[in-house]
C-alpha cells in the first residue's frame, strides 16, 4: 500500500511539473519579440541605481574598516606594514561611501531629459591685417 501511495505521488508530481513547463513554454513563445524584451530590460534596469548605492555603501564601509585595521597593524609593527596601505584603503572606502551622494547630486544638477548642444563657430578673425 505504501508503495502505491508513493508511486501515485510521484506520478502526480511529474504531471504537475510537466504542466508548469508547458505553461511557461507557451508564455515564453508569446513574449519573445523585441518590444517585450526591451520593455523587460527597461523595467529591470529601474532598480539598478538602488543596487549600486547599496553595494557602494557596503563595500565602502568594508574597505574603510580594513583600512583602520591596516593602520592598527602599522601602529603595532611599523616595519612590516607601511602606513600607505591603510591610507589607501581608507581613501578608497571613503570614495565608495560617497559615490551615491555624488551620483545623486550629478543627476539633480543635470536634470532628467536635459539636452545640451555643441558650440558652433560663426566667424574667425585673426587680426593680422
Amino acid at each position: 500500500m505504501l508503495k502505491s501511495v508513493k508511486r501515485n505521488y510521484s506520478r502526480m508530481g511529474a504531471l504537475m511539473v510537466a504542466g508548469m513547463v508547458a505553461g511557461q513554454a507557451q508564455e515564453a513563445e508569446a513574449a519573445n519579440n523585441f518590444s517585450s524584451i526591451a520593455t523587460n530590460i527597461a523595467t529591470s534596469i529601474g532598480s539598478l541605481p538602488g543596487l549600486i548605492s547599496a553595494l557602494s555603501y557596503l563595500f565602502g564601509v568594508l574597505i574603510g574598516v580594513l583600512g583602520v585595521m591596516k593602520i592598527k597593524d602599522h601602529v603595532e609593527n611599523p616595519t612590516q606594514t607601511p602606513l600607505k596601505d591603510g591610507a589607501i584603503r581608507l581613501a578608497a572606502g571613503g570614495a565608495l561611501f560617497a559615490l551615491p551622494i555624488l551620483f545623486e547630486s550629478m543627476f539633480e544638477t543635470i536634470g532628467e531629459g536635459t539636452t545640451t548642444s555643441t558650440a558652433k563657430l560663426q566667424q574667425v578673425k585673426l587680426g593680422l591685417i
